[in-house]
């Protein structure tokens, strides 16, 4: 199968795109990096593009992966930096329905990418992919993404919609970023840590998008969170434990407000997301439990 790959060199996308080498599938990844390095994060066996305009309309893809998207997390939300990652998401993606639209031959399947910053701060209340969304920034993102995504469906083209948790894995991520404090011993919650993190490890991510590849059957929404989401203070107590470090220094909400802005709500704010169609289609989880994924993740299986 030939699949078009875009945020290929991201943290999900270098690991997809090897374990969909090793499957013996043809890939191209659109990336504005070099080709000697997208070959180097993702594979050798990749092609690389560096954008739509590249494309032949005669080009055959079979599907089509759509993760491109600028780090939510990784700068304060200034308006500078909400229209990037508008672009990196919404604007990209729409461009990416252009060539589907223009293409002579179209894929049998388009996976796009979302976020279960969708639902919004929805605190204790369980989730699934008919819950109604709360109205903050986040929501007015990810809706705008879904949007553009959908409609490659006017083309013809199954879609499907993955909101992803908090993604749990080696080498990256927003785990990365948590590790320094909480192994030298100054780590805990956020805020009051109530707020519920949905979470799903990387393996399981991968395996996520494969099923739905392969199932013609499948469309629409699906969450990418594993079966058990936990609070931040539980997420906080696994982490401590899995490093035998204590986990008890929190970080004020007053604090992070200050230092974050607008961005720090996503942090204190939450979704309790649950996989409802992915369990009904029979797909299993290898990393259904927090401290499994965090055994994994650490080197201690």
């Amino acid at each position: 199968m030939h699949i078009l790959v875009t945020g290929g060199t991201g943290f999900i996308g270098q690991a997809l795109c090897r374990h969909l080498l090793e499957r013996g599938h043809r890939l191209t990844v659109v990336s504005r990096q070099a080709s000697e390095r997208v070959k180097a994060l993702c594979g050798c066996g990749v092609a690389r593009i560096a954008g739509f305009t590249g494309l032949d309309p005669r080009t055959r893809c079979d599907a089509i992966i759509n993760l491109a998207g600028e780090s939510i997390a990784a700068e304060r939300w200034t308006d500078a930096r909400k229209q990037v990652l508008w672009d990196s998401r919404v604007t990209l993606t729409g461009e990416l329905v252009d060539f589907i639209r223009r293409a002579e031959t179209k894929p049998a399947v388009l996976v796009s990418g979302s976020a279960v910053g969708y639902y919004g701060n929805a605190g204790d209340t369980p989730l699934n992919e008919d819950s109604a969304p709360l109205d903050d920034f986040g929501h007015h993102l990810c809706a705008a993404w879904e949007q553009a995504a959908w409609r490659a469906a006017d083309a013809g083209v199954r879609v499907c919609l993955v909101r992803t948790g908090l993604v749990v894995g080696r080498g990256g991520g927003f785990l990365a970023r948590m590790l320094p404090p909480f192994r030298l011993g100054l780590g805990g919650p956020m805020g009051d840590g109530c707020q519920w993190m949905s979470w799903i490890h990387r393996d399981d991510q991968i395996a996520a998008i494969e099923f739905l590849l392969e199932h013609a059957e499948l469309s629409g929404i699906f969450n990418a969170t594993a079966p058990n989401p936990v609070t931040n203070r539980e997420f906080s107590r696994a982490l401590g434990r899995a490093l035998r470090r204590p986990a008890l220094l929190p970080a004020p909400a007053p604090a992070l407000r200050l230092v974050l802005g607008e961005l720090a709500e996503l942090l204190l704010g939450g979704q309790r997301v649950l996989p409802k169609r992915l369990l009904q289609a029979g797909f299993q989880f290898r990393y259904p439990e927090l401290e499994m994924a965090l055994a994994d993740t650490l080197g201690k299986l």
